[in-house]
Parts: C-alpha cells; sequence; structure tokens
C-alpha cells in the first residue's frame, strides 16, 4: 500500500498564541529557599521571570515559524499516524540517506544547525563526497507529529521509521543517528531493519545484567550510573509510571512546562552552570512552542510510558546491534558512559570517541563538531 507523503508548514492560528500569550501573562511565580541559587532546588524562579519576560515581550514566533519552514518537511501516513518529517536532499555525488532522531524534550529544532553541514559539507569546507539526504521526523506525540491513541516505545517507533524511510520514500540503503529516546530508536533500527547499513549514537546505556555476571568494572559504573539516576532522574520515574499527572499540570501552564525543561537544559548541557552559554532564550522557547502549539505536551511525555511498557512485556530483551556502530561520548553527558567492553555486549562499535566539549544535547551545543563526527563515522560505509 503506498504510503501518504504531503507538504507541510508550521502556520500557527493566531487565536493559539493568543492563548498562550494570556496564560504566560498570568503566570503567578512561587517562592524558592533563601539559601536558593544556581538552580540548587532545580529550576530556578529568578531566571524563569527574566525568561518569561522575553518570551511575553522579546521573542517572535512568527519570525521562529519562518525559520522552521526554511528546510522542506511533510508529513507521512504510517501505521495510522501522521509523522511529521524534514527532508533535505544532499548536494554531493552520492548522497548516503541519514534519519536523525530527537528525544524529550527535544524536538527536530535541536538538529537545524547540522542539517545543512551534512546535506552539503562542501558549502562549510568539507568534502561533496560526504554528503547525506537528511531525515528528521518528530517523534510520535511530540511536535507536528500525531500522537498516538495509546503510548508508543522507542522499538515500535523504529518500525515506524523503517517505514518512512524504505516505503515513503524508498530508500533501499541508509545509515541512523540518535541521542537520547533517539539512542533507543537508532538502536533498535540498527538491530531490525535490514537496510540500515550502520548506527551513530551520541548515548548508549547497556541494558543491565545479573551482578553476578558483571565484571568490577561493570559494577563500578553501574553504581555511578545508578547514582546519577537517584540524584537527576526522578522526572524519568514519574514520566514512566504516572505520566498524566505531571502532563496535565505541564499542559495547562507555559511558565510550568518552562520550569520542567529549562531545568533539563541546564543541568543537561555542558552549561557549566550558565544555560544561556550553550542555548539562547530564543531557541529554549522555539523549542518550547514547537510542542506547545501543537498541543504536544502531555502526548510527548508518554514515549516514557511506552519505553516502561515495551520494557515490561519483554520487549527489550536481547537488543544486539550487530551493524557497524560508532559512538560519540560528549564530556558534559550527565549519563555516565559505560567502559566500552561493557557496550560492545550489545553494539557492535567500530568507533568510540571522546568528544572535546558538549553535553546530551550533542547536535544542539555542538554543531560543528557533531556533523564532522558524523561524517567521519559513516565514511567508511558509503
Amino acid at each position: 500500500m503506498a504510503i501518504d507523503v504531503r507538504p507541510f508548514r508550521f502556520d500557527v492560528p493566531q487565536a493559539h498564541l493568543d492563548r498562550i500569550r494570556a496564560k504566560l501573562a498570568a503566570a503567578d511565580f512561587t517562592y524558592a529557599p533563601a539559601d536558593d541559587g544556581e538552580w540548587r532546588y532545580g529550576a530556578d524562579v529568578g531566571y524563569l521571570k527574566s525568561f518569561v519576560d522575553h518570551w511575553l515581550n522579546r521573542y517572535d514566533w512568527r519570525a521562529a515559524e519562518t525559520a522552521l519552514n526554511r528546510f522542506p518537511q511533510f508529513k507521512a501516513a504510517i501505521d495510522g499516524l501522521d509523522i511529521h518529517f524534514h527532508h533535505v536532499r544532499g548536494e554531493g555525488p552520492v548522497p548516503l540517506p541519514l534519519v536523525l532522531t530527537h528525544g524529550w524534550p527535544g524536538s527536530t529544532f535541536e538538529f537545524f544547525a547540522v542539517i545543512e553541514r551534512l546535506a552539503d559539507p562542501a558549502r562549510f569546507g568539507g568534502d561533496p563526497r560526504d554528503a547525506f539526504d537528511v531525515i528528521v521526523p518528530s517523534l510520535p506525540g511530540y511536535g507536528p507529529s500525531q500522537r498516538p491513541q495509546t503510548p508508543l516505545g522507542p522499538r515500535r517507533t523504529a518500525a515506524l521509521w523503517r517505514k518512512l524511510m524504505v516505503d515513503a520514500l524508498g530508500y533501499k540503503r541508509f545509515v541512523a543517528q540518535g541521542g537520547d529516546w533517539g539512542s533507543a530508536v537508532t538502536s533498535w533500527l540498527g538491530a531490525e531493519a535490514p537496510e540500515v547499513a550502520g548506527i551513530h549514537l551520541n548515548l548508549c546505556v547497556p541494558p543491565a545484567i545479573a551482578p553476578e555476571e558483571m565484571s568490577a568494572e561493570e559494577r563500578e559504573w553501574r553504581a555511578r550510573f545508578e547514582a546519577v539516576q537517584r540524584q537527576a532522574s526522578a522526572y524519568m520515574m514519574l514520566h514512566m509510571t504516572k505520566p498524566q499527572t505531571i502532563a496535565i499540570a505541564l499542559s495547562d501552564t507555559p511558565m510550568g512546562y518552562a520550569a520542567w525543561v529549562l531545568e533539563k537544559y541546564h543541568g543537561w548541557g555542558d552549561t557549566r552552570g550558565d544555560i544561556e552559554s550553550r542555548f539562547s532564550k530564543d531557541d529554549l522557547i522555539t523549542n518550547l512552542m514547537i510542542h506547545l502549539t501543537n498541543d504536544a505536551v502531555t502526548s510527548m511525555i508518554w514515549s516514557y510510558v511506552g519505553a516502561a511498557i515495551e520494557a515490561r512485556r519483554g520487549e527489550h530483551a536481547g537488543l544486539r546491534v550487530d551493524k557497524p556502530t560508532a559512538v560519540a561520548l560528549y564530556p558534559a553527558e550527565f549519563l555516565p558512559p559505560p567502559p566500552r567492553r561493557v557496550a560492545e555486549r550489545v553494539w557492535n562499535i567500530t568507533r568510540w570517541v571522546e568528544m572535546s566539549a558538549g553535553g546530551h544535547f550533542a547536535a544542539f551545543e555542538e554543531p560543528e563538531a557533531f556533523a564532522a563526527d558524523v561524517a567521519a563515522a559513516f565514511r567508511p560505509l558509503r
């Protein structure tokens, strides 16, 4: 059956923008402990006030909307869901198709600074033989992608991506990249899509095995990893268990949604305590607005419970990626990376690079280095 693919553009009705603005203008900022500072207790109220003031008085959604429409974008009807994606053809002799997958709380926008570097490397002083056809889909329930009736996990999403690449776009061979949830989706693509030639990850978390089967090296890493989880992943447990409780609150208040998300950009990026050293207010707001204007704040959280459901069903057991796998380790990634020998239990690691700067949002933070590493990783597969 042919898949319906049709053009798409961001064009938010003014009435929707007015509702968001009215809620922002009515925001009631709370108080903080007397010894608060440097985001010690989570989102910083003082910063949030300045952020919302900028949003109300200086941010221009219509200008952002024009920028979001810069690259060709479409929707494809796949398994009953309208999946949104950008599709930029490469400028080179034989561009290699590449699908880039974001995570939470991101969007396709986090790849905007790397799309042209990947599609037209010669324009940036690179080799045109490294060109890619770049495909950047919005996860189901994120941004303009239709929300599923029930939560979907990364394995099911990977199956959608294969249909997008092969059945909708006609590619017979392609490569894939991802971080955050994108790393899980990309790993399942590498494991189950025969058309995938190789993958690139900027996050890899191998499933736990029985303690008695772990090496001392793995036990030490797992202890550090779990310590970070206890400190920084309370949000994840809520998303995975009772997503509607927090989603109902966040979807009703743009200021509250901003607080929930900004704390992650501050803590997960290579910010060294200064969120705007990596992310401008305008870019952060645009990422928020992509989801607010599409009523996606609730459904984007469902990806967590979708993953938990897949895991409970045993659908994540036995993940093994035999395709060539490149891993880029960014120094400020909040989740400590596993030892290479541990990662090799799951992935066929052919490239393992320690990057010099950047954090969880690799393409957003270090677009030049990210694009160069992706090009180098996939060069042997052309």
